[in-house]
């Protein structure tokens, strides 16, 4: 498989083109950020991404982690390139300049995160989840928490983790059962067990935050009863430098599908001290600051995923020299012509490509309604949080769904050889298919988009994204495409708008189909979005190829959304029909 290469010139149009990324700076009165600093920050991520962190990926699925005398150690390489990535600053992109952070535009860092996990997934993982565990620190903890483990969380010295899950406890939290018993001066002690817990130990850092739900002495019953605890791995002494051991031990390390370079650990609270994060019994509140973070976050990791895939199945099908094409000889100096003009390996490159520039374009979006939230006040603030709110959802669950079906379809276009592990193909399948489970599976994301993010407000927050699309398609000068734009966006409100009132069961058959729906409607509003704009860049060969592909996604991937929408109107009756022994004749 070739070198990852990062693509700079789709993220400096989208930046600089289609987003007018110096105009969104001005108008947020952040005016100290620029375009010329957000491409300076991409080229040199995308150069880290590609020189440091990529060159680890192969190594490191061999490798795995390991874990003796209760200490997990990372595949070679792992932790320098970690060090060397804190040294120049990339973990502190977004942290708060209180606490010695860049405070970055979402729009500069989201580019970079997407960049890393096409590099190397695994590695990646442990700081997108110290990155929320700094979010939900920063929001929740108290002045003297944020004093003593934010600024070492924001540089990188510190990790953090997110322990949720337990054997017994998945998707449903309410039947968590690990307690918290207060000890005195504001001391807790923490007794349970964690699993799935990703970079619960590794050899990187001096010490590791963890952020566990437990249950208190008389905590009310079910979601309502969980509070939030941060547990260092060490306590800290009276300099503020990690010290004692906590009573925090790793049980082991799951043995997975894929990321294996990445430390998946069963975690033991045995009597370990911590500290109430937010309020008594809020834990599930404060831990969705973190798990909304997060799950924007994965989405990432299907679109990174893609985007390593793409790249490696096109210059594969470049060089493969396989039979003549059907539409003449391409390579009259050779015996075949490369496969690349097959039209077969030709659909599955551009559904790659389209499916990777939509969904990019779908994220730097979203980054814009981060820099809005971050930024604005009053109204704009709040129409943008919405937006965020009803995006996150399809943003974790199309993107990881996609990402898989480019990982599929890369190494199908290597045929036989896309199956042997020495190409690198099939690692990418293995290692995105995780991104469609945790951080709640896209079932779950489907459900909570149109149970909670469209019927349960009444539609406020599909209003609000409408409004936003709305922006979007205003921007387009060819008269044909606004109107296809504007169609397409309209059916979306009228489909989404239809679905207000549906039983209970009726919007759960639905939402699996609603999502993709959604994204697949939405997304193509932004291609008409992008490809008008192109026409007016200076990159004429980027303009032609984004004209061209969105034409492809509008004549072979939006119909997807037509079989989509004749599901998701049946109603639950098919669904629910089948039962009992009737699924297995016993």
């Amino acid at each position: 498989m070739p070198q990852y290469q990062a693509p700079l010139a789709d993220f400096q149009f989208l930046l600089n083109d289609w987003l007018d990324i110096n105009e969104h700076y001005k108008s947020l009165g952040v005016e100290e950020f620029d375009a010329e600093l957000a491409n300076e920050i991409i080229a040199q991520g995308g150069k880290f991404a590609a020189d440091v962190i990529a060159p680890l990926n192969r190594e490191g699925d061999e490798q795995g982690c390991k874990l003796e005398d209760g200490q997990v150690s990372t595949p070679d390489g792992f932790s320098a390139a970690y060090k060397d990535y804190v040294a120049n600053g990339w973990n502190a992109m977004l942290g708060s300049a209180e606490y010695d952070g860049q405070d970055l535009p979402y729009s500069m860092a989201v580019p970079v995160h997407e960049m890393l996990n096409s590099a190397n997934l695994s590695w990646r993982l442990t700081t997108m989840l110290t990155e929320s565990a700094i979010l939900a620190i920063t929001k929740h903890a108290s002045e003297e928490l944020k004093s003593l483990y934010l600024a070492k969380l924001i540089s990188g010295e510190w990790t953090g983790t997110m322990n949720l899950t337990e054997p017994h406890a998945g998707t449903d939290l309410s039947l968590l059962s690990t307690k918290a018993e207060p000890v005195g001066d504001g001391r807790y002690e923490i007794t349970g067990n964690k699993i799935f817990i990703t970079a619960g130990d590794q050899d990187w850092s001096d010490n590791i935050i963890h952020l566990v739900l437990a249950r208190l002495p008389d905590a009310p019953p079910g979601v309502k009863g969980i509070s939030l605890f941060l547990v260092p791995k060490f306590l800290l002494d009276e300099n503020g430098n990690p010290g004692q051991k906590n009573k925090v031990s790793v049980g082991s390390i799951e043995k997975k599908m894929g990321i294996k370079a990445s430390p998946t650990c069963v975690m033991n609270y045995d009597g370990a001290t911590g500290w109430l994060v937010g309020e008594e019994n809020q834990g599930l509140a404060c831990m969705f600051t973190m798990m909304n973070d997060a799950r924007f976050q994965v989405g990432l990791e299907g679109l990174g995923t893609a985007e390593a895939s793409f790249q490696g199945a096109l210059a594969y099908a470049r060089e493969r020299l396989q039979s003549r094409a059907p539409q003449g000889v391409q390579s009259p100096d050779s015996k075949a012509d490369p496969i690349v003009f097959q039209p077969d390996v030709a659909r599955m490159l551009l559904t790659q490509k389209a499916l990777v520039e939509g969904c990019r374009a779908l994220s730097m979006m979203y980054a814009q309604m981060m820099d809005i939230e971050k930024y604005a006040d009053g109204e704009q603030k709040h129409q943008a949080g919405m937006v965020i709110q009803y995006l996150t959802p399809i943003c974790k669950a199309f993107m990881t769904d996609m990402g898989l079906e480019a990982s599929n379809l890369g190494v199908q276009v290597f045929g036989g050889h896309g199956y042997i592990r020495e190409w690198g193909m099939e690692q990418l399948v293995r290692d995105t298919r995780i991104a469609q489970l945790y951080e709640g599976t896209n079932g779950i994301q489907a459900l909570d988009l149109i149970g909670r993010k469209l019927t349960r407000d009444g539609g406020e927050m599909m209003n609000a994204t409408y409004q936003a699309f709305l922006s979007k398609v205003s921007m387009i000068e060819e008269t044909g495409a606004k109107e296809k734009a504007t169609a397409l966006l309209e059916e979306w409100k009228s489909v989404s708008t239809s679905q207000l009132g549906k039983s209970a069961e009726d919007v759960a058959s639905a939402a699996c189909d609603y999502l993709a729906y959604c994204a697949y409607s939405l997304i193509g509003v932004l291609w008409y979005s992008m490809a008008d704009t192109a026409t007016r860049s200076e990159n004429t060969t980027l303009a032609s190829a984004k004209g061209k592909t969105r034409d492809f996604y509008i004549a072979r991937l939006l119909p997807r959304k037509d079989m989509h929408l004749a599901a998701l109107e049946t109603g639950a009756d098919t669904v629910l029909a089948v039962s009992g022994s009737e699924f297995d004749y016993i």
